[in-house]
């Protein structure tokens, strides 16, 4: 399959102290896979320097063919991005945020487009109200109704489900999926939430003090290091990872 993103042998280091040591992967065409571990472990930094916030100290990103160093704008326009702690503007109302994010990203029909997430993300009730006074699930509906927005070919989710009660999140859970199935987009998901991602992710990457520590199918991983369930190894991976090196 064809590799929507590539990381290679990144590394950022702050005053001397890795966040992120030589860490690689792909993410492939109709694939979401899990970028796991525990808080430090280096999965923001990693996001961050994918979404051109933060340069990396060395190694490369690519979207598609493109290399994020040198064509960042083309990168970028092929990418989008929710997270719990990046809410929307919050004096704006969603339509209008909506409106203005898909100014920013050129989408095309854009009356039409705005319309058409607002409906799939069940916003219509919230249309006019600005987005400050949603509560903390609406703002997270509203944010994931703009990183679809442009139809990315690259989606990145930092804890998308967070903030939503369970129906909500298994409804949030079912539209991911079938974006990356039937849309051919691909996802990078973080999460603490082991549950979700074995039900959600195709393959899972562990991170431990900003290496990859281990990767695999979340569903089989468990089994091949002893464990019974992915919770069980994300707490090993977080107190004891020198012990599932190899």
């Amino acid at each position: 399959m064809v590799s929507i993103l590539s990381v290679r042998d990144l590394r950022k280091s702050y005053g001397g102290t890795p966040a992120v040591d030589g860490v690689s992967f792909d993410v492939k065409k109709n694939e979401i896979v899990g970028l796991l571990g525990p808080n430090g472990a280096g999965k923001t930094t990693t996001i961050n320097i994918v979404l051109g916030v933060l340069d990396a100290d060395t190694g490369s990103v690519f979207v598609g063919d493109t290399d994020l160093r040198t064509g960042r704008s083309t990168a970028l326009s092929r990418t989008n991005f929710a997270a719990v702690y990046t809410p929307l503007p919050g004096n704006l109302t969603v339509e209008e945020n909506l409106r203005v994010f898909g100014l920013l990203y050129g989408v095309k029909r854009l009356k039409d487009r705005v319309d058409e997430v607002i409906s799939e993300f069940d916003l219509e009730r919230f249309r006019k109200k600005k987005c400050g006074v949603l509560s903390s699930g609406e703002q997270t509906r509203a944010s994931l109704a703009k990183a679809m927005l442009n139809l990315p070919e690259l989606l990145l989710l930092d804890e998308p489900t967070a903030s939503l009660d369970p129906a909500t999140a298994g409804d949030i859970r079912v539209k991911i999926r079938e974006f990356a199935a039937r849309k051919g987009g691909a996802v990078l998901w973080t999460s603490h939430n082991m549950y979700e991602v074995e039900e959600v992710c195709d393959r899972v990457i562990f991170l431990s003090r900003g290496r990859t520590l281990l990767e695999g199918n979340p569903r089989t991983l468990p089994g091949e290091y002893g464990k019974k369930t992915l919770e069980e190894l994300f707490i090993t991976v977080a107190r004891e990872p020198l012990s599932l090196e190899v």
